[in-house]
């Protein structure tokens, strides 16, 4: 439904109108130099939940276009604002959505008497008060440390334009030239924006930007506000956008992959957030992702309301993995082909942390992995740490190694870890929210040997695997992390096939290994601590003990070295 209500100064505004009759009302307010269809993609998302109310501000799209400077000042647009607000919703609380300059005005207008009672939750996107941002700006002069100093140089040099716009006639040329158009498609925006809504719009920087920035005069909000900040943002920084707490009592921030124009790029990133906050103002659940985007301080454990998902967790490094995560505040979601291996860590894990899930999972079959997404999607949501754990061992020469032994090592040990990247990886990525993958490796992916061709090849793959993840996942906020463990004394060791033995040849190598490890003595326990500390890095590759360090240095400097030692007889097993 298309309308049009009537401004305080007689300024007409196109509002549209859509979504279910009856449920909580979202008003969306967009930015410069953009109109009501920057919202297209996001109310496609909501409007099967909500009724969505997006409406051109002055001078742009379908609303009227007043040319006089003042007509364009904050008060006024936040009394437009509140004329849509009475129009839309005149009996129940509204939400508002707001991007770049409508973000801008809608901070204004909260800090008001325009939307007092009227409003029951704020989502803004790349669009700072410029109240906030004026406190911004003298915080980080009065206290010029290097960090400040960055950090102003950095969102100085970003707003280079402000100034620019500021300027006599030089704007509206360069408009009608199209110079801004090619500089906005350079920096992501989508479409061409039309020039008179470019021209138009420079009244708002005109009108507004240096009295507020040279007096401004930041106030509390009273209503639940969540910050969706794009990692790529050219225009607003992370801080300038974020650096709120002190007057927004009800504040969660969440980082986005993205740039400016998320609400075009990633809409069913941000429907997906509005709708948790508006689920929860509305009375509803308050979900996890939330919880964590407002939870911070010094008191808050550092993978709290962090959803960790680890596979082949009923022993060893996973297991281990899996409690010290659940030490941290994680909720933790464990697998293993044997039930009673998962169902007993995350008993355990259950006791550190919040309460966990074991679910019975073979990695090796594509099947059994999509199922368990879908599983874990439903009953606990998009995962924000992936540990692609399970793994198997073996060991002896290449000729001896049948077709069968090659089939199961590489079912489990790599089709395991693409499995687990497709679809629980799959999972983030449609999530639109980030993420990490860690796949567990091994030293011998870099260190060749004679002793373990097929375990070797298959932890060589996972590597490589990782790293060229690492750079296609990048863009979407996710990290791909490598462990690369050495002599770590788990149950693997224990349950290695040694090809090309009599059976109580293999015994005896297999206790011989074990006695080996057992005197390595490096534990699960160290191995996930060091884990959790290349995940909070972000590491590309991170090898766990001295020999695996060495022995990465070693493949980088002296790989000739390496492949001679290859040709000593060693049947020690080099991995998990």
């Amino acid at each position: 439904m298309v309308s049009d209500v009537t401004s305080t100064d007689g300024v007409p505004l196109r509002v549209h109108q859509s979504g279910a009759a009856g449920t909580p009302t979202v008003v969306c307010v967009h930015g410069y130099p953009d109109d009501h269809t920057v919202w297209d993609g996001v109310v496609a998302e909501l409007a099967s939940r909500y009724h969505l109310v997006c409406y051109d501000l002055r001078g742009a799209g379908e609303s009227g276009k007043p040319r006089d400077r003042q007509a364009y000042r904050l008060d006024q647009l936040a009394r437009d604002l509140a004329v849509v607000v009475e129009a839309a919703s005149p009996d129940r609380p509204v939400h508002l959505l707001a991007h770049d300059w409508g973000a801008t005005q809608t901070w204004h207008a909260l800090t008001g008497q325009w939307l007092r009672g009227r409003v029951a939750s704020f989502t803004s996107i790349s669009g700072p008060g410029l109240d906030h941002a004026g406190h911004w700006l003298r915080a980080r002069l009065r206290r010029p440390t290097p960090r400040a100093l960055r950090e102003l140089t950095t969102q100085l040099v970003s707003s280079w334009y402000i100034g620019f716009f500021q300027l006599p006639l030089l704007p509206e040329l360069a408009w009608r030239a199209g110079l801004p158009q090619r500089a906005l498609a350079l920096a992501g925006r989508a479409g061409t924006p039309a020039v008179t809504d470019g021209v138009n719009g420079l009244r708002l920087y005109r009108a507004n930007m240096l009295p507020r920035q040279a007096r401004p005069r930041p106030q509390t909000i009273d209503v639940p506000v969540q910050v969706l900040a794009p990692h790529r943002d050219p225009f607003v920084s992370r801080s300038l956008q974020t650096d709120v707490g002190r007057w927004v009592p009800d504040l969660a921030v969440r980082e986005l992959p993205g740039g400016h124009w998320l609400p075009h790029s990633h809409p069913h990133t941000v429907a997906r957030c509005v709708s948790e906050l508006v689920d929860h103002a509305e009375g509803g659940r308050e979900s996890r992702t939330l919880r964590r985007a407002r939870r911070t301080g010094p008191h808050r454990r550092r993978f709290e309301d962090t959803l960790v998902v680890i596979t082949g967790a009923g022993s060893g490094i996973g297991r281990a993995t899996a409690l010290e995560f659940a030490e941290r505040g994680a909720e933790v979601v464990v697998t293993d082909i044997e039930a009673r291996a998962a169902e007993r860590t995350a008993r355990l894990a259950g006791t550190l942390g919040p309460p966990a899930s074991a679910y019975t999972v073979d990695v090796s079959d594509g099947g059994a992995v999509e199922k368990f997404g879908a599983v874990l999607l439903d009953e606990h949501g998009i995962p924000d740490i992936v540990v692609n754990n399970a793994g198997i061992g073996m060991a002896g020469p290449f000729f001896d190694t049948t077709v069968a032994d090659w089939e199961r090592v590489i079912d489990v040990n790599l089709w395991g870890v693409i499995h687990g990247c497709r679809v629980l990886g799959g999972l983030q990525v449609a999530g639109g929210a980030g993420g990490t993958i860690v796949n567990i490796a091994s030293a011998v992916a870099y260190l060749p040997t004679r002793a373990l061709p097929a375990y070797a090849t298959t932890k060589a793959a996972v590597l490589a695997l990782s790293q060229c993840l690492r750079g296609e996942l990048a863009d979407a906020g996710i990290g791909v992390v490598a462990i690369c463990p050495g002599f770590v004394h788990t149950d693997i060791v224990s349950t290695t096939r040694f090809v090309g033995l009599d059976a109580t040849e293999e015994h005896a190598t297999r206790r011989r290994a074990t006695e080996m490890y057992r005197r390595r003595n490096f534990t699960p326990e160290r191995a996930a601590r060091e884990i959790l500390r290349a995940v909070e890095r972000n590491a590309a590759i991170a090898p766990i003990t001295v020999e695996a360090k060495v022995g990465l240095l070693a493949s980088r400097l002296t790989p000739g070295l390496l492949r001679a030692l290859a040709r000593a007889e060693w049947t020690t097993f080099s991995g998990r």
